[in-house]
């Protein structure tokens, strides 16, 4: 509508208003009185008022919404490489295009998750975003900070490795040698097991034993990038967190519960045994399977040294190899995690296991053993199921000259 058109609209409705008021003149000629008029000229007014309001919240109106659309259709972003304020931020393993722009928007490098997760898909690189810490400036473009991520000489190099089989206690010398954090501060984090986020069932036990927690065996062994003068307790934590994405991947609980009928606890115990027993990988699962088959099968002392070591160590004693071990050593009942003493399944993990100690103890294959020993320099065992078979076996390693 225009304002002419107003205008013509408040005129007839004016020109009607002066037909019906001029029957009432002339009603008032033939003997009343007659009335003034009012307001012609001022309807006019308000029709150009009114027109002028209309139209400026019709502009407001269009004005808004289009800045709106505009914005509905457009993906908000910072322009250029940012401030000169810098942050760093961590890649964690297995994170998605998402998961890293969620990050980024929260710390302010970017301004919208949507706009990094475009300038990823538009990108093949994205794909091989390496886990650590990179140093960005505040309110990049997504395209600038993309640029950083993908540029793996961008990281802040600050790696730790931690192999396979370590104790807790070993775990943090080795640490400490890394990262210059005392040993103390460690052993002071680790004792807060529940300030970890480790779900509640990992220390439920279905064999009657009395639940320990522990630490032991939630360590995973791997190569780690450290933020910038980390803590003991963000150091642990992204091993805590590193174990659980590694058993969660392999469906590590499921299978343990469905296929062994074992409680995860358990099996990680088994896994710890496994790994700590085993001089060669190949035979990590058959351990394992000597363990569950002495303990669930035949009610059987598991008789492993490395579980008496264990409990030495913890104790702040020497450990010994088992040619030196005695009598006293096997009837030692101050010792928990003596396995020739005590029946079932240690206390609580005596190492940490890596990934395929834990598919060994999760997959391991049939057979009905309960022995095994070294027969060879590179580490392999072998297996039996009767004494007969055994002392067999310990010929072949005598004669390799693996034991005495």
């Amino acid at each position: 509508m225009t304002i002419d058109d107003l205008d013509l609209a408040f005129e007839d409705r004016a020109d009607k208003g002066r037909h019906r008021r001029g029957y009432r003149e002339r009603a008032a000629g033939n003997g009343q009185k007659k009335k003034k008029r009012k307001g012609g000229g001022g309807k006019t007014a308000v029709a150009f008022v009114m027109a002028f309001v209309l139209l400026g919240a019709l502009g407001a109106g269009a004005w808004y919404g289009f800045d709106r659309i505009q914005g509905y259709f457009t993906t908000p972003d910072y322009d250029g490489t940012g401030t000169a304020e810098k942050v760093n931020v961590e890649v964690k393993q297995a994170q998605t295009a998402t998961d890293i722009a969620n990050t980024l928007v929260k710390v302010d490098v970017v301004k919208s998750a949507k706009a990094f997760v475009e300038a990823a898909d538009a990108d093949s690189r994205s794909k091989n975003i390496q886990p650590g810490v990179y140093g960005l400036n505040k309110q990049m473009s997504a395209k600038a900070a993309l640029a950083v991520l993908v540029d793996p000489k961008k990281k802040i190099v600050n790696g730790v490795t931690v192999p396979e089989g370590l104790t807790m206690l070993s775990t943090f010398k080795r640490l400490s040698e890394q990262t210059k954090i005392p040993v103390k501060d460690f052993q002071a984090a680790a004792k807060n097991v529940d300030s970890f986020d480790i779900p509640d069932f990992w220390f439920k036990r279905d064999d009657k034993k009395p639940v320990v927690k522990s630490l032991e065996g939630f360590l995973f062994p791997d190569t780690y990038e450290l933020p910038p003068k980390p803590t003991a307790k963000q150091v642990l934590d992204i091993m805590v967190d590193r174990f659980l994405t590694v058993a969660g991947e392999m469906k590590f609980t499921d299978n343990v519960e469905k296929d062994r009928g074992i409680s995860p606890y358990e099996a990680l115990i088994v896994a710890s045994l496994a790994q700590a027993e085993a001089g060669n990988k190949d035979d990590l699962g058959k351990i394992a399977r000597v363990a569950y088959n002495r303990v669930y099968v035949k009610d059987m002392p598991l008789q492993f040294d490395v579980t008496l070591n264990y409990g030495l160590e913890i104790a702040g004693k020497k450990t010994k190899a088992s040619k030196d071990m005695d009598g006293d050593d096997y009837a030692d009942a101050s010792n928990k995690y003596n396995s020739h003493y005590y029946k079932g399944l240690t206390p609580t993990p005596i190492d940490n296991p890596g990934k395929e100690a834990l598919e060994g103890a999760m997959n391991p294959p049939a057979g009905p053993w309960l022995f095994f020993v070294a027969i060879d320099k590179e580490g392999h065992s072998a297996f039996a199921e009767t004494d007969a078979q055994h002392e067999a076996n310990k010929v072949k390693a005598r004669e390799a000259g693996i034991i005495n």
